[in-house]
């Protein structure tokens, strides 16, 4: 059931949000949009939760920022050679990079300043998002029949979220009991589906955006269902 909640949210529900904002484009715009987030995460946000996490003591979470920062910067300088190959039709494009791959156990957070444990949740949004970003661009390359960047853009999204995100997890202390996880899971999903979307249609609504606001009361919809189901699971376990 979970697996299945999981990829609705990212098969039909990011897809769906991603054409109405239009975060899917050519290959070339898809690469360009990739470097400037890999930069971004390679020169400021890992190097500066590095930093943060060091000046509190948590060295482990330290050395994880820090040997993600030089992964982005690899992702980086991949897309840039990949972006030259697409615009000029010289070169290759290089090798898609390869997870190490994260097992996830349940366990309580291994971190112990408040910065760092905030931290892990804003890289960990990041990671998944890149994933989930993407996969996108990789069905988009692969329609415009270019299976070399396709593999590129799979590879790195199986880093961000195989080996990132499933690092920063086990840091944060993400995954705990099957009640907890179904309760915690309740209440997100209760909220998106009471409050946040609920209020991103009226906000659409608003302006005039009918496509917008019909995605979101559906969302809204979905998330309930969820809400649901996940309840009956907790049921289930007494």
């Amino acid at each position: 059931m979970c697996h299945t909640t999981a990829q609705t949210e990212l098969n039909e529900h990011l897809h769906q949000a991603a054409t109405l904002a239009g975060v899917v484009g050519a290959n070339a715009a898809n690469l360009r949009q990739a470097i400037n987030g890999e930069t971004y995460e390679h020169q400021v946000m890992y190097r500066g939760f590095a930093d943060q996490a060091c000046k509190d003591g948590d060295l482990e979470a330290a050395k994880l920022f820090t040997e993600i920062a030089a992964d982005e910067g690899r992702h980086r300088d991949a897309y840039r050679t990949a972006l030259t190959v697409v615009t000029t039709g010289r070169g290759t494009i290089p090798a898609p990079p390869k997870a190490d791959m994260v097992s996830v156990p349940a366990g309580l957070p291994k971190v112990k300043a408040a910065r760092t444990k905030a931290n892990l949740d804003t890289a960990m949004h990041g990671e998944a998002l890149a994933h989930a970003k993407y996969m996108l661009f990789a069905a988009r390359a692969q329609q415009s029949g270019d299976p070399a960047l396709t593999r590129l853009f799979e590879g790195t999204a199986g880093v961000e979220l195989h080996e990132h995100f499933a690092g920063e997890a086990v840091l944060a202390g993400l995954v705990r009991t099957t009640k907890e996880n179904l309760r915690r899971a309740i209440t997100g999903e209760h909220t998106e589906a009471t409050t946040l979307y609920p209020g991103f249609a009226k906000r659409a609504s608003a302006v005039g955006d009918t496509a917008a606001n019909r995605y979101f009361r559906d969302t809204a919809a979905d998330e309930a269902k969820h809400a649901a189901a996940f309840q009956q699971a907790l049921d289930q376990l007494g």
